[in-house]
């Protein structure tokens, strides 16, 4: 897929890439050669990344893959961690110092994840955090923090959010001996759309160009109501969905929706 033009980092040593294309940001872990590991060098420069997507106003949408057609991450980098013994700053809080996904950065613009290959371990991290999960047919979920040593939790209660509680568990426990594959993730619910080898980046594009058509403030007020959800009662998210959906009321962009449809042009959305 040619992308053309825009703003972009790609060279071949960067541990991550960060593109713009329209309005879209495209994040590629690059680190191919050991399965786009995840460093404490790398969470430095992504937090940079989401920094640029929340404070431009053209963005509208960002898709994260991983460079390669083996892996999207095999998660932390386990050579890191035996040399510092940590896999974060210290003992802060998690606000401070899990800074990977769109969720963990407080992001309210789309995530569109696009899992090319393998995604182990912390690399789960973008999977449940995503608004969206698109998967190669090929590709496969695993978790091995205890095969490591290592508390899974972070990423796997994020899994139990997303997958029935016996097979995060079952994930969590068994390790690396059980591996989910994409059409059976897809059934429960995962992932969202199986892509054929090698179209994996280009089914996600696809699906952030199509949101980006859409009013940012709405996406981003409806990703708030949905999300916040997970997290309460039924009667008191609704209340929470209504008192954003009344503060949309007074953005143009709610005038400007039926306006163009009634005069069968494209919207100009306003950006805040």
């Amino acid at each position: 897929m040619v992308w053309g033009s825009g703003v972009s980092e790609t060279s071949e040593e960067a541990p991550l890439l960060f593109e713009r294309v329209g309005h879209i940001a495209i994040i590629t872990l690059n680190r191919p050669h050991i399965g786009n590991a995840l460093s404490r060098a790398m969470n430095a420069r992504i937090i940079e990344c989401w920094q640029e997507i929340r404070e431009n106003s053209d963005i509208r949408c960002t898709v994260i893959t991983g460079a390669g057609d083996r892996h999207f991450s095999t998660g932390a980098d386990l050579q890191d961690v035996s040399a510092t013994g940590k896999v974060s700053g210290g003992y802060g809080r998690i606000t401070e110092e899990v800074r990977w996904s769109s969720r963990q950065n407080d992001i309210w613009k789309p995530t569109v994840c696009a899992v090319n290959g393998t995604c182990a371990g912390a690399g789960l991290h973008f999977v449940v955090d995503s608004d969206v999960v698109v998967a190669s047919e090929t590709a496969q979920f695993v978790d091995t923090h205890t095969n490591v040593g290592m508390v899974g939790a972070i990423e796997n209660i994020g899994l139990a959010k997303r997958l029935p509680l016996g097979t995060a568990l079952r994930m969590t426990l068994q390790g690396r001996n059980f591996r989910l594959p994409a059409p059976r993730a897809y059934q429960l619910g995962l992932v969202d759309e199986l892509a054929a080898p090698g179209t994996t980046l280009e089914t996600a594009v696809g699906i952030a160009e199509d949101i980006a058509k859409n009013s940012p403030n709405a996406v981003s007020l409806s990703m708030r109501s949905i999300w916040s959800s997970v997290e309460m009662p039924y009667s008191q998210a609704v209340e929470y969905g209504y008192s954003l959906l009344r503060m949309h009321w007074a953005h143009p962009d709610f005038k400007e929706g039926p306006r163009a449809f009634v005069e069968k042009r494209e919207p100009q959305w306003v950006t805040d």
